[in-house]
């Protein structure tokens, strides 16, 4: 029996990129649709899918989508853009914060975050943070950072209603480029991209109709190791490779680690890909660097986002069964 470690996450790149790229031209047949639209942060994953579509398609029928907003990371249109110049495909900035400032976005937002701290308001910034889940079995509660404008941070747990008002705000932002997504592909008969990986799209890190929102998903099946994989062989700009997974959400830096897994990307890949394929939690954990309690942790941490997020996956639900056309 092969001993599970990092390796049985390798991949042949270049297999599964002719496999990808055959889906893609597929879809497009199948659907009638002339390319793709891809909305591109700088970070790992919109630049994997973004290469995918040109290395199925050609340049010429892929269209990035830069969407910053005011809160962007500084390193998003940098980063960007050095991808769209890598790949040679047409582009459009989409500045989304006048239509997140016409939505109330941020006025929202902040109106949330002043039940626990009143005095937030201009010039500070925020983020929400989860606690670790390999340190203990005690429920997880979400808590708020904020940052003073003259640097002092301060932490403090949020109650249930402040927190689904904070996230109900963002998610403004993830379903406003969705929207932009949909007009770039309907005024071109394209079809959206989606970009999430497998940890993502398991785990219900996503939107519903926002960023979770697509007409194919190259990468949801490709845990986020194998997407690093895929970006080396494809040239994905080393910026980008060696940029650390972050949110891109929040004000204050922020990454996905302690927003929503508790654990780094590799971690987790481990942690789930043991977890699907049978792998007990202790040949896991010797693979992990961790302890069996910490895995076992994890993957009950794993079954419970799987159930509290099912319905993202779902589609309307009809109340009398209607004949598909």
């Amino acid at each position: 029996m092969t001993e599970f470690s990092t390796a049985s996450l390798g991949i042949d790149a270049e297999a599964e990129t002719a496999r990808i790229s055959e889906g893609i031209r597929g879809y497009l047949r199948q659907n009638r649709r002339r390319g793709t639209v891809v909305a591109v942060s700088g970070g790992i994953d919109s630049s994997v899918v973004a290469a995918l579509c040109v290395r199925a398609l050609g340049p010429e029928r892929v269209l990035a989508l830069q969407m910053p907003e005011s809160e962007s990371s500084d390193e998003t249109l940098p980063l960007s853009a050095e991808l769209i110049s890598a790949l040679g495909v047409d582009s459009r900035h989409e500045d989304i914060s006048p239509a997140l400032e016409a939505f109330g976005c941020y006025r929202r937002r902040d109106d949330a975050i002043r039940r626990v701290f009143p005095e937030y308001g201009p010039g500070y910034r925020s983020k929400i943070v989860l606690p670790s889940v390999v340190d203990s079995d005690r429920y997880r509660i979400y808590s708020i950072v904020i940052q003073a404008p003259d640097g002092t941070t301060r932490t403090h747990r949020l109650t249930t209603a402040a927190y689904l008002e904070i996230v109900a705000a963002t998610n403004f932002k993830q379903r406003t480029r969705k929207t932009l997504e949909y007009f770039h592909a309907d005024r071109l008969n394209y079809a959206v991209a989606g970009t999430p990986n497998r940890l993502e799209y398991d785990q219900g890190f996503f939107v519903k109709l926002g960023d979770g929102a697509a007409d194919l998903k190259p990468i949801a099946h490709l845990y986020k190791t194998q997407v690093y994989a895929l970006a080396e062989y494809l040239g994905v700009p080393e910026s980008i490779r060696t940029r650390p997974p972050t949110t891109d959400t929040y004000s204050m830096p922020q990454s996905q680690e302690e927003f929503y897994f508790s654990l780094p990307y590799d971690l987790m890949d481990l942690c789930l890909y043991g977890h699907n394929n049978g792998v007990p939690a202790a040949e896991i954990a010797a693979a992990a660097g961790l302890t069996a309690e910490q895995v076992e942790r994890v993957i009950r941490d794993i079954e419970q986002k799987r159930r509290t997020t099912s319905y993202l996956h779902r589609g309307p639900v009809l109340m009398s069964p209607v004949a598909e056309v």
